[in-house]
């Protein structure tokens, strides 16, 4: 069986110091196409994707889903699994192959769970556990999938990510992807994923009012398409 052709999405937002390292991390035998979503940076972070190979494309309206929905307009027709990760470096890019080896076997999404994997002491905040712990569980609650995680490191078809119709912008974009996928009957796994210290500080977890933004989105998100899903 031929593998799959692989594009991987990197948004990122004043990532200088870190997305060279992810970029140049990734297995070059697997990955094809590699895209960063250049958040409105007011660093050299396209610069120094573009030095290690990277095709950047801009999309200056903030928002992680933004960034994602500009990666995917630039997927090329050829592509058949998408990766997404964060440019951070928190993730393991070699960690790809565990991931994409589950598309390869039947599955149509796969979350890297930090959960299950090995973390770095004080990789994950005690707002992400709980917020974690809370999206999971509504998750579980509504749909009976028992997700660990809603990590950015993910795989997934591209015709079933074209399928979901994604439309958040900003801190729903995981979420709304795990349910849509529930929803719309795809084959979902989960994998353990090592997560270290990010470098750099977080546009999200960092701050107390991120975390807290990102949550009530997160929860709204949730309860809005379970909403959708009984009409």
């Amino acid at each position: 069986m031929n593998s799959p052709k692989i594009a991987v999405i990197i948004p990122a937002l004043n990532e200088e110091q870190s997305i060279g390292r992810v970029v140049a991390d990734l297995p070059k035998d697997l990955v094809q196409w590699v895209i960063v979503a250049d958040n409105g940076s007011t660093d050299q972070t396209a610069v120094v994707a573009r030095e290690h190979g990277a095709l950047v494309v801009s999309e200056p309206r903030r928002g992680y889903g933004s960034a994602c929905m500009a990666g995917i307009a630039a997927l090329p027709a050829e592509a058949e699994t998408v990766v997404f990760m964060d440019g951070d470096y928190s993730d393991h890019p070699a960690e790809l192959r565990q991931l994409v080896s589950v598309i390869e076997q039947g599955a149509d999404l796969v979350i890297g769970s930090r959960v299950l994997g090995q973390r770095e002491k004080g990789s994950l905040t005690p707002q992400q556990r709980c917020g974690n712990w809370l999206a999971t569980q509504l998750i579980r609650l509504f749909y009976g999938f028992a997700y660990t995680d809603l990590g950015p490191f993910r795989a997934i078809g591209k015709q079933s990510l074209q399928a979901l119709n994604m439309q958040d912008r900003n801190f729903g974009w995981t979420v709304e992807m795990q349910v849509k996928a529930l929803q719309n009957g795809l084959r979902v796994a989960e994998v353990p994923v090592s997560y270290r210290k990010r470098i750099g500080k977080s546009k999200v977890s960092g701050t107390i009012a991120g975390s807290v933004k990102a949550g009530i989105k997160i929860l709204w998100t949730i309860g809005r398409l379970a909403v959708v899903g009984m009409r």
